[in-house]
């Protein structure tokens, strides 16, 4: 009798009904799937790489801006004159100058300095003459004559692009040459100082931003003229290259050399380069295969399904009532099975595609750090504040810099911190008209405040005094502890809460050495009894001494303004006046000395024949500024062998299951947000990746070199969920662990 069923046309349309009411939908989910899996791969490719090429805009932007001011110490550095690299007795020391100068830099090559209409040019390796130094340094595009047209006529600075140079002693190497007149910015320089930079400083940097993937970065000057690029594909025509100079920044859809190309630019506002990153768009599709492959297995399985569901159905719908009631209880199941799968493939995909970058939370404090620090700049532009949702809009600001003492369970408690953090991201004030955003800093168990709000009936501040009792009162009330609270000045624009947070610190290292748990208002410091100040208030010199530990010479620069400005009109004697000067000069030193600088108080001694107060200011802001500069210096110094020593760390701990980002901040005292961020910057991946790496690693080694159980080797890398493990093995490899291992060893064997 099953033999009728299919001679009957009504059981053949049963069957052709239900196939087309199960492909026609699936058909569209596979569709749907599929493509929602490539474009949100691309999108959030194209946004990583949109983020890393402003990272990379960033750093060589700071890398030219260094090379700039080398060349302004150059131009003032009385060993380097003329008279001094010509005398044979000085000579030696201009030379080590000259070598001292290039060790500042990490992607100096070499360093030379030249003097206009002079015949000769000089080195960390010494003086030669300029044909002597075009046999040596034997550029393919850039002559003798125009070599030497561009060291005497140079009024601005000026980035050659890369250029094949070669060298009797050594192999082609491709050089940018960086050439800055001295003094910079004068209208009339008298000499050159000239940079060599492998372009391998540049490309090692610019090949970072593509990862796995390919494609080509280029790096063009103001003029459209390519710097250099990473060279791993095949170049562009000079059309294709002017039409990707003139894109405006962001990401594009561009066709190049007859393909689809997804293209991320970024331009730099300090120097007007831009930066440009394109990528096949084929490969994007080429990354979901493992997608592809598995959306066609479950289609297959589906469709198999489905046509026996269909022919069951038909059967049911053709046989008597009963049966037909008896198989659709039996098989429905089996239909809501397949239905539930293709939904939890369509959720997970939908959760894949709307996680947040894991970057933002870590960027936004970094811009809220950086506008503490050094203010308003052109670095935190209105643009980047409001991708951040920071908005700036009240008439009054100030900072607030709340510690938490060891003894709290803040102290030991991650849950509770990152809780606070989050509270406290952005806290409005309604009924003071004030507005806060947290910030964490590099200091663990502190964090600052950035706070806004509008002047109402009373004093600004007395609103202040009820804004930071709020702030208090909130903490007490959540988390059941009294924290440490210092706070600036309020300021009518957010461009100078730098002011405010130096003046927070101020009043917060003061509360500290007073009384624990309190609220100590900058305002309030200058009340405090006078000693040796006189005429000058106690938080000025609290201020300047802060300022300088900070390294941030504007505050400090505008500290000494303050208090100089006053000090002719009030009408002290000479011997009066000098005292206060050398009270200040006292703090000065002593600060100094509290930074571990010293050496500075000789010569400060041998400057103290000042006649007049604007010299006495000079003298001043000079030791400030050499103040500053050593403390920017030993912070940066101290960051690398900071990270330098994490990364020792790990690479001697990772094996150990307990080892995290929040172990690693305690170890060394720092924030868990500061050690992120600041470990990508030195190793170009975050911490997981680094440490599932070094697993990773070592789990290949193992495997090769030993006959250990891998769930043995896998937990004693430090690995704790093997399945997952191994899921990930298989698709950074393409093999399984056991695959790996036969693999290799019988490679070995043979």
């Amino acid at each position: 009798m099953k033999s009728d069923y299919f001679k009957s046309k009504l059981f053949m349309r049963y069957i052709w009904s239900y196939l087309f009411i199960l492909l026609i939908p699936l058909a569209f989910a596979t569709i749907f799937i599929y493509r929602s899996a490539v474009s949100n791969l691309q999108s959030e490719i194209e946004q990583s790489h949109l983020n890393q090429l402003n990272q990379t805009k960033t750093i060589i932007d700071g890398r030219v801006k260094e090379l700039i001011e080398i060349a302004s110490r150059i131009s003032y550095d009385e060993r380097l004159t003329l008279y001094k690299v010509h005398d044979p007795y000085y000579s030696r020391e201009a030379i080590s100058a000259l070598d001292n100068y290039k060790a500042t830099s990490s992607i100096i090559g070499d360093l030379f300095l030249y003097y206009h209409d002079d015949d000769k040019i000089y080195s960390s390796f010494g003086m030669s003459g300029l044909d002597v130094f075009s046999d040596k340094y034997s550029f393919h595009k850039w002559t003798q004559n125009g070599l030497r047209q561009d060291l005497n006529t140079l009024k601005f600075p000026k980035m050659r692009p890369a250029d094949l140079v070669s060298q009797p002693t050594s192999l082609q190497q491709s050089i940018l040459a960086y050439l800055v007149p001295i003094t910079p910015n004068s209208p009339a320089p008298h000499g050159t100082v000239m940079y060599f930079i492998p372009e391998s400083e540049l490309t090692g940097l610019i090949d970072s931003i593509l990862g796995s993937y390919r494609g080509l970065t280029y790096i063009f000057d103001n003029n459209g003229q390519v710097l250099t690029n990473n060279g791993n594909e095949e170049s562009l025509t000079a059309g294709d290259l002017g039409a990707l100079f003139k894109l405006p920044p962001g990401i594009h859809n561009q066709t190049l050399n007859g393909q689809s190309h997804s293209v991320v630019s970024v331009k730099s506002d300090k120097n007007g380069w831009t930066y440009v990153t394109l990528m096949p768009s084929a490969q994007f599709f080429s990354s979901v295969l493992h997608v592809r492959s598995f959306i066609i297995l479950l289609v297959s399985i589906v469709v198999i399904v489905g046509a026996a569901l269909a022919l069951l159905l038909a059967r049911m719908q053709y046989l008597p009532i009963s049966n037909l009631v008896h198989f659709a209880s039996s098989k429905s199941r089996s239909s809501r099975t397949s239905g539930n799968e293709l939904e939890r493939i369509r959720i997970s995909l939908q959760e894949h595609s709307t996680r947040a970058d894991l970057q933002e939370p870590y960027a936004r404090n970094h811009a809220l750090l950086m506008l503490l620090k050094y203010g308003q700049t052109k670095s935190l532009s209105a643009d980047l504040l409001e991708a951040f949702d920071l908005k700036f809009d009240h008439d009054c600001h100030f900072a607030v810099v709340i510690g938490f003492d060891k003894r709290s369970h803040l102290h030991d408690s991650k849950d509770d911190w990152q809780t606070m953090i989050q509270l406290f991201a952005e806290v409005d004030f309604p009924g003071l008209a004030a507005r806060a955003y947290s910030v964490e800093l590099p200091q663990p168990n502190q964090l600052a405040l950035v706070v806004g709000f509008d002047p109402s009936g009373q004093t600004p501040f007395g609103q202040m005094q009820q804004i930071v009792e709020g702030i208090r009162t909130h903490l007490l009330e959540l988390f059941d502890v009294s924290p440490v609270i210092g706070v600036g000045t309020a300021y009518t624009s957010h461009a100078h809460l730098n002011q405010s947070y130096i003046e927070a610190c101020s009043a917060f290292e003061s509360n500290i050495l007073t009384v624990h748990g309190s609220v100590t208002f900058f305002e309030k410091l200058s009340n405090a009894p006078e000693r040796s100040t006189f005429w000058i208030p106690g938080n000025v010199l609290l201020k300047l001494s802060q300022s300088l530990k900070q390294g941030s010479y504007d505050v400090s620069e505008q500290t000494l303004q303050e208090a100089l400005k006053n000090l002719p009109a009030a009408g002290l004697s000479a011997p009066h006046l000098r005292l206060i000067h050398y009270d200040i000069l006292t703090t000065l030193l002593k600060t100094a000395s509290e930074l571990g600088i010293h050496g500075l108080t000789q010569d400060v001694l041998s400057k103290l024949n000042f006649n007049s107060s604007e010299e006495f200011e000079a003298i001043c802001l000079d030791l400030a500024g050499r103040i500053c500069s050593q403390v920017e210096r030993d912070r940066t110094k101290e960051e690398h062998s900071l990270m330098d020593r994490i990364v020792g760390y790990i690479d001697n701990h990772f094996m150990e299951h307990t080892l995290s980002l929040e172990v690693v901040s305690a170890e060394y005292g720092i924030s868990p947000s500061y050690l992120s961020r600041t470990f990508k910057e030195k190793t170009g991946i975050n911490f997981i990746q680094y440490i599932w790496q070094k697993r990773m690693n070592e789990v290949m080694h193992q495997l090769k070199t030993t006959n250990d159980p891998l769930k043995e080797i896998i937990v004693r890398v430090g690995y704790l969920d093997t399945p997952n493990f191994i899921r990930k093995f298989k698709k950074e490899t393409g093999y399984t662990p056991g695959q790996y291992r036969t693999l290799n060893t019988s490679g070995e064997h043979a």
